[in-house]
């Protein structure tokens, strides 16, 4: 392994994981054609890892398109894989590229944002729901509340205050239990003012699929029901194990001994999932953009979140230099078809033993080659 070379690329990564007017309509079980925008199979664009967008940085405003994409969760034949989602509708941020989930969007407290939803080359109708701040009616997101949704051909300017400081989420509530299921969610993020970062800070995404949807709107021969869904895919940040641990399409927590850690856990699907961390105790700061008083916080090594919960969890690589899984403990959500270990988990990473043969398996398991 070069352990620089490595460093550098996951230094880059920490914070990641690092319209018009229409009548309302929004029947969660109605009829979806298959998505023909950009072809069958491997005509749609491949989907890359989530970014941190500074909303700040670009005077408070941020475009978002809806691409329809391929995604990898993972791509290679090692550990169960490879482990695909043929079809997904991503979110795109401005010129940089789809990605699913979509793009961290960063901003601070008594700030607003001006999310316009470009849905200029989609096929569907979309709408975008903010969780957690406080915002005027119409900008709810809610097509059968609001009367308004985003055709395709139409774009929609949408207010959004950061009003409420605190890790929230974002999705499309337009027919939400499919649009969700393909890849429609994301970050919010609102810094208090004076906000401090820790030594490390990642964000992490959690969720289940039933990859049935994804194929039968890809134009495959197969069927899904809202109502009973088959969850046979398990990601992080949208990458199942191995690929988790990669240091360019993963989000491995690379951490030094003594740093302060502080991971922000969303769950953007339909299940619980108790995530664990392997030897180290945290303690939960944050819930929903809640601020957890000093005397309710306990150590802990298992937090159960909740669909659309976010945790803020916090804790000091204090253990003996390694590596340490962080996982789903429905541990069959934790493989990639009967392969086990493999899905739901992610890694602490201790930059001391990067040089160690079992790291360098790892990598390879993960397809990294630097």
């Amino acid at each position: 392994m070069d352990r620089r070379k490595f460093l550098a690329l996951t230094g880059g990564a920490t914070a990641a994981g690092l319209a018009g007017c229409a009548a309302p309509s929004d029947t969660g079980g109605g009829s979806t054609p298959a998505d023909t925008n950009a072809g069958s199979g491997g005509d749609a664009p491949r989907t890359s890892p989530p970014e941190v967008v500074n909303v700040d940085e670009q005077g408070g405003e941020v475009t978002l398109s809806t691409v329809p994409a391929r995604h990898d969760a993972h791509p290679l034949d090692t550990m169960g894989g490879p482990v695909q989602l043929p079809r997904v509708w991503a979110f795109q941020a401005d010129d940089r590229a789809p990605s699913v989930p979509g793009p961290i969007l960063r901003t601070t407290e008594g700030e607003d944002m001006e999310v316009t939803l470009d849905n200029t080359d989609a096929h569907q109708p979309h709408t975008l729901h903010f969780h957690g701040v406080q915002k005027a009616w119409e900008d709810d997101g809610v097509p059968t509340t609001t009367g308004i949704r985003v055709d395709p051909g139409e774009k929609h300017t949408y207010t959004v205050p950061a009003n409420v400081p605190g890790t929230h989420i974002y999705h499309c509530h337009f027919q939400t239990p499919r649009h969700i299921d393909m890849g429609m969610y994301g970050i919010l993020r609102v810094d208090p003012k004076g906000y401090e970062e820790a030594d490390k800070e990642h964000f992490m995404t959690v969720k289940e699929w039933d990859s049935s949807l994804n194929a039968m709107l890809d134009g495959q021969d197969a069927s899904y029901s809202p109502r009973n869904r088959n969850p046979d895919v398990f990601t992080v940040n949208g990458k199942s194990a191995p690929r988790t641990l990669h240091p360019e399409d993963g989000s491995p927590i690379l951490v030094s001994q003594g740093d302060t850690v502080r991971i922000h856990l969303v769950n953007g699907g339909y299940m619980s999932h108790p995530m664990h961390i392997h030897n180290h105790r945290f303690e939960v700061v944050e819930k929903d953009g809640g601020q957890i008083p000093d005397a309710a916080r306990h150590e802990q090594d298992v937090t159960n979140i909740a669909p659309a919960e976010r945790h803020t969890i916090e804790f000091t690589a204090d253990a003996d230099p390694g590596i340490y899984l962080m996982h789903c403990h429905k541990v069959n959500h934790v493989m990639n078809g009967t392969t086990y270990p493999g899905g739901m988990l992610s890694g602490v990473v201790y930059e001391e033993v990067m040089d160690s043969d079992i790291f360098g398996q790892l990598m390879e398991y993960a397809g990294y080659e630097g």
